[in-house]
């Protein structure tokens, strides 16, 4: 039953009955009272009292219908996909100057937003957000408009961040702020419409402040997945120096004149893979020739997936049509069948 408290209404039918019979009882001492004058013929009056009887029995059947349509009968069930309604990504993209090494052909961060541009086409009704971090962070809000992400991605570069150095903790909790202002609340496991969440991470792992952990935990608690990326050989590769119109000037050298290398080292390893288990993610290295977005890629596969199976729904079928009908059907006949005029008629034949 659709609404089975309207079942209730059912008790009412009794008191209905009383009622016409007391309205049965009245008419039939009226009818006594004035047959005693031999104004009424017993069996035309007799006749007549059928037929109210037969409006009665009407009314109840038809009303006791109605009410069982209204409380909706459901017989049988299918299973229906409610309408997509996708996962929620983060892209949090270093854009320190470490992401020039060319360890990763053409270069780090050239890599990455290719790897990312094609990680866009594969995502449908899923909204994405980015973040943009070296020493500090900028983020770009929610959005199912994939075309703005990929015009962020090509514009933006290293050269633009007007703070140096990498804060992998600031570019977590930047993301975490991001989610919450784009879902409201969508993330309280408790709202039927909460969508999935999940951050996408991809540095160097070179993090120079903050503490990148203590922000894990607090997306942890946010019910957040973290999906790290690490980016760069362990061997350490010098880093390009760039003009501001991108001439390349050389290489980064420290006050001693040294070469600055950058690598991704076991250390900045470790914080990456424990930035993803804390999270329930999954950390990746990235391999020479990629960034490692092919291995995210199956594992959002894999949530989206999760996401439409939990979207399936049991609906019952209505079959309130089957008493809504003939309920129609009775009291409309209940209305037309004759009473008061078929004795009048009689009346007038035998006069």
């Amino acid at each position: 039953w659709a609404n089975p408290q309207l079942l209730w209404l059912l008790a009412l039918l009794p008191v209905a009955v009383a009622g016409l019979w007391w309205n049965a009882a009245r008419r039939q001492r009226a009818t006594e009272l004035i047959g005693k004058s031999r104004t009424v013929d017993p069996l035309i009056a007799g006749r007549a009292k059928w037929w109210r009887l037969s409006r009665a029995l009407l009314w109840l059947v038809g009303a006791a219908l109605l009410i069982i349509a209204f409380a909706g009968p459901q017989y049988g069930s299918r299973t229906r996909v409610l309408r997509k309604r996708g996962i929620d990504i983060v892209i949090a993209l270093d854009f320190s100057k470490s992401m020039l090494a060319q360890d990763v052909h053409p270069s780090r961060i050239k890599r990455a937003k290719a790897e990312l541009e094609r990680l866009l086409t594969d995502l449908d009704g899923d909204r994405v957000g980015l973040v943009a971090f070296a020493g500090d962070a900028m983020a770009f809000p929610m959005t199912v408009d994939y075309s703005a992400i990929r015009l962020f991605l090509r514009d933006l570069g290293p050269m633009d961040m007007t703070v140096g150095g990498t804060a992998i903790g600031k570019a977590l909790i930047a993301s975490k702020r991001l989610i919450e202002s784009s879902n409201l609340g969508a993330s309280d496991e408790n709202n039927p419409n909460a969508r999935s969440t999940v951050v996408l991470l991809l540095t160097d792992g070179e993090d120079h402040e903050g503490d990148p952990i203590a922000a894990a935990e607090e997306l942890q608690s946010a019910g957040v997945q973290v999906y790290a990326v690490g980016i760069g050989s362990g061997s350490g590769e010098p880093i390009p120096s760039y003009t501001a119109d991108g001439t390349l000037t050389g290489h980064v050298k420290d006050a001693d004149g040294r070469l600055v290398m950058t690598a991704l080292s076991p250390e900045n390893e470790n914080t990456l893979k424990e930035i993803a288990s804390i999270t329930g993610g999954t950390y990746v290295r990235a391999e020479e020739g990629t960034v490692g977005v092919n291995e995210i890629r199956a594992e959002l596969a894999k949530l989206q997936a999760s996401e439409q199976k939990a979207r399936r729904v049991t609906v019952h079928e209505n079959r309130f049509a089957m008493a809504l009908l003939p309920a129609f059907l009775l009291l409309v006949l209940e209305a037309i069948l004759p009473e008061a005029w078929i004795v009048r008629r009689r009346r007038r034949r035998r006069a």
